[in-house]
């Protein structure tokens, strides 16, 4: 019989195929031109189908993950995370070899399904094996990793791009995957044993459909108000955009609805009676569509004040990783916080320093403003949140039963990741109608002045710092709700809350 793996061997071998697939999440961002000219993707004209690079993989690795977190609950952690790095692995062999567009975006889905499925079920896993005192800082360092995947991503991506090509991204996944895989065979045989519910095929088809037609509505959304702005929107673009909210809003009612009835939910609603995990995930959602405020308004505000291209995507790379690094750190910090404190204090403690930071951001850059104010402000807010994604991942998944901690850890990644949905495509419709608002202010000297174009561009300048100084602080108003919000958490300690699950059942 084979020995049991320690939990810090199991916490590593789950933190390598989390961070492979949050690498693959972000590493695209520094790839996109060579990807769309090796694919023979003319600009202007196929600026959707570069979004599409982008947006395919974000949406399925969305969608997968409700149905996935529950899969390992029924199917067994095992056997279902090394088949969520077997998608991986499938998808990373197709895209490098793909002969055009299509072929591509598939493989592109197939990582995704698989590189999605792996952050919910390594949640689930972490959960299985270390106890109640030491859950959280577990939770909290498979967060960090999570985030250094993410950071690694873009500058990994420049790395391939400047020294071979973009294909070897996916080339190099290949052994990586075989190598996890092989881990989690020997490492997982005695984690999350498989149980005789059964699976919900019904309430995944309606959750699937709904996930996916609200992420293409929004996504599309963005990109279509980013291109055209928003006074410019005709009735035919917002037509589609409107019919899939329809078809989202339905899906999801149907599935909230067929879940009340059936005796084996995919999401047992009942979750949602404990205080904790609903205060949470709310949270949870809030942190998510104000984290991809920062990620996304940054570089475009290095890229205004800094004229070489180039240049700026250092700049921006080195600021932003003032951010992540921050908030790596102290996602360990918050786990341990967690353990002696429970949950509701460090969320306060992040939501205070992510308010802070946004505050500071919204009211002190200026095309003035020096790339160590911004590294240091960045941390403010990195660690804030950093702080956060500990305490709300322990309180979602021990307020759930152990046979449920795939579908609890679902729950977090997918608000998370909903938010960040939310958050691009009202971020962008927002900084379109403040630029637009704020241009009707500005006075230029009579065309053809000496002084014209650079009046022009300083105006520019001008105008776009200060509306993206605005959605900073428009983030910080949400965070003021987070913080209400989580005031009404409970704050137990995380072995009475995993105590109290248990008795539930």
């Amino acid at each position: 019989m084979s020995r049991k793996a320690s939990p810090k061997l199991v916490l590593a071998v789950v933190g390598f195929g989390v961070f492979i697939a949050a690498d693959d999440l972000t590493v695209v961002a520094t790839m996109l031109r060579p990807i769309i000219g090796d694919l023979g993707i003319v600009l202007p004209d196929g600026l959707n189908q570069m979004a599409w690079i982008v947006n395919a993989y974000l949406i399925a690795y969305v969608a997968v993950m409700p149905f996935m977190g529950r899969l390992s609950d029924v199917w067994g952690r095992r056997r279902t995370y090394i088949s969520s790095l077997a998608l991986f692995l499938a998808g990373s062999i197709v895209v490098p070899l793909a002969p055009n567009y299509a072929i591509f975006l598939v493989g592109r889905v197939l990582t995704a399904m698989g590189g999605g499925a792996l952050v919910p079920i390594g949640l689930a896993i972490v959960a299985d094996v270390f106890g109640d005192n030491r859950r959280a800082r577990a939770l909290g360092t498979l967060g960090a990793i999570d985030t250094l995947g993410w950071v690694w991503g873009p500058l990994y991506g420049a790395m391939l791009v400047r020294f071979l090509t973009w294909r070897w991204q996916f080339y190099l996944n290949i052994p990586l995957a075989i190598v996890g895989i092989v881990a989690a065979w020997y490492v997982l045989e005695h984690v999350g044993k498989p149980t005789h519910a059964r699976i919900d095929w019904v309430g995944a088809g309606t959750l699937s459909v709904g996930l996916v037609a609200l992420n293409v509505a929004l996504l599309e959304s963005a990109q279509i108000q980013s291109v055209t702005g928003l006074e410019e929107l005709t009735g035919s673009a917002r037509g589609p955009m409107w019919w899939l909210l329809g078809v989202a809003a339905v899906a999801l009612a149907a599935f909230v609805a067929h879940q009340a009835r059936t005796d084996d939910p995919l999401v047992p609603l009942r979750l949602f009676k404990g205080r904790n995990l609903t205060t949470a995930v709310v949270v949870n959602f809030l942190v998510g569509a104000t984290l991809v405020i920062v990620m996304v308004d940054v570089p475009l505000f290095v890229n205004v004040v800094e004229s070489g291209i180039e240049r700026a995507a250092v700049i921006a790379g080195w600021v932003l990783s003032a951010l992540t690094a921050a908030m790596a750190a102290a996602s360990y910090a918050g786990g341990r916080m967690t353990e002696r404190w429970s949950y509701r204090p460090p969320i306060l403690l992040g939501l205070l320093a992510v308010l802070s930071g946004f505050l500071l951001l919204g009211t002190g850059w200026t095309p003035e403003t020096t790339y160590t104010q911004m590294a240091w402000q960045l941390a403010v807010l990195g660690t804030g949140f950093g702080l956060i994604f500990a305490p709300v991942s322990a309180a979602v998944v021990d307020s759930a039963q152990p046979e449920e901690r795939g579908v609890a850890a679902s729950l977090v990644m997918v608000l998370r990741l909903m938010g960040l949905s939310v958050g691009l495509s009202g971020l962008t419709a927002w900084g379109i109608y403040r630029y637009g608002v704020l241009r009707k202010s500005i006075v230029l000297p009579p065309f053809g002045d000496p002084t014209y174009e650079s009046a022009l561009r300083l105006a520019q300048e001008e105008l776009t710092t200060s509306a993206l100084a605005e959605t900073f602080l428009a983030a910080a108003v949400i965070i003021a709700v987070g913080i209400v919000v989580a005031l009404f958490m409970r704050n137990v300690t995380p072995q009475k809350a995993s105590a109290q699950s248990d008795s539930s059942g």
